[in-house]
């Protein structure tokens, strides 16, 4: 494990507490009751494309929240779908780059805790002994400050291939699905990752994380700056139209790819005749502290952005504002775990969801979700 002090940085540590963020467009598709931040019970299909990790200290509340959203989701005839973004890969390898002082506080007290019942846990002769997920790590850190070590300590063993956290919030995740007429990734999908098969991306990525495959490095469908959560090939104003075409055509039933990882500093956008759909806008106060958007697709073709009216807009900033963090431009200082030099170091902080068609058993058809909240 190769450590470093990183230099200072331009991004800012979110200034919002990410749960709250995430709530808005939450609420705003009708997903979520604002009061009480509980599951509305609807019987929509909902996707999320990413990063869930790297948002301060809310960060374990997020998993744990999404958690039980997706068990409201099913009890009432529905689906959540969250997918892996580059911050949950980079921190299942131990590269913390844009991990926040209250994120490793968060972790730090989960350990205190886990801990503390696998203590009472060995108390029990009858009970089977609980593998130790802090064996092996390292009890300092060279050029990382000491007041770091234990929230360092805490993450790795939690968030690592195996590690409890991962096991339990990552490992059910996905790298790429297909609902409908539409395919949902992070980043891109290339014409080489629909050839290796998007299912078996998914087992390869779920046995890394949960330990099985060995070794801390993920499957290679991830590596490099051709990794499904790294590529911004159809996020860029020169996007060629007839490689997506190309790609879509290889995947049964695809009219379009729903992606995040790129900021859309003017809101959810499309290219290509609607065949990539691009809705990360952004929305902590660590991006671009943009409004909440939702993209909305259903009966199969068409699709719609759902806003705030100017009434609920302007509320929305009075809200907001009362709730930003005062330490908002303060930035972290020597915490940084490196993956390789050569690896890709770009990294945004965002999250999403999204809709598109769906049906029951009896083919009667029913609506999907997917909303973005960056």
């Amino acid at each position: 494990m190769h450590l470093r002090p990183f230099p200072p940085r331009r991004h800012r540590i979110p200034s919002r507490r990410f749960l709250q963020v995430l709530l808005d467009p939450l609420s705003l598709s009708g997903l979520v009751d604002p009061s009480s931040a509980r599951s509305t019970g609807r019987d929509a299909v909902a996707v999320q494309v990413g990063d869930v990790l790297d948002r301060g200290d809310d960060e374990l509340r997020l998993l744990y929240h999404f958690h039980r959203l997706k068990l409201g989701a099913s009890r009432a005839g529905g689906a959540l779908h969250i997918l892996h973004g580059n911050h949950e890969i980079m921190n299942a390898q131990g590269d913390f780059s844009y991990v926040t002082r209250a994120g490793l506080d968060e972790f730090k007290r989960w350990a205190f805790w886990y801990r503390s019942g696998v203590a009472r846990m060995r108390l029990y002769a009858s009970l089977d002994s609980p593998r130790d997920p802090f064996k092996g790590i390292p009890k300092s850190f060279h050029g990382i400050k000491e007041e770091f070590w234990e929230g360092f300590r805490a993450r790795i063993a939690a968030l690592r291939p195996s590690g409890p956290i991962a096991v339990r919030f990552l490992a059910g995740n996905q790298t790429a699905l297909s609902i409908g007429e539409s395919v949902f990734v992070h980043g891109d999908l290339l014409q080489k990752h629909v050839d290796h098969g998007l299912e078996k991306i998914n087992e390869e990525v779920r046995e890394w994380i949960m330990g099985l495959s060995g070794g801390r490095s993920p499957p290679p469908c991830l590596r490099g700056l051709e990794g499904l959560v790294w590529l911004r090939k159809f996020s860029r104003s020169d996007c060629d139209c007839s490689h997506l075409e190309e790609v879509l055509a290889m995947i049964p039933g695809a009219r379009r790819m729903v992606m995040g990882h790129a900021i859309q500093e003017q809101g959810i956008s499309e290219v290509c005749g609607a065949r990539a759909i691009r809705i990360d806008v952004g929305l902590s106060r660590g991006c671009a502290n943009a409004l909440p958007e939702v993209l909305e697709v259903y009966d199969g073709v068409k699709w719609r952005i759902l806003k705030l009216d100017p009434v609920q807009n302007e509320r929305w900033k009075q809200d907001r504002g009362r709730l930003l963090w005062p330490a908002a431009k303060k930035e972290l200082e020597g915490l940084r775990i490196l993956v390789p030099e050569t690896g890709p170091q770009e990294v945004e902080v965002k999250v999403f969801l999204l809709r598109s068609p769906s049906f029951t058993a009896d083919g009667i058809r029913k609506r999907s979700i997917a909303i973005c909240s960056s």
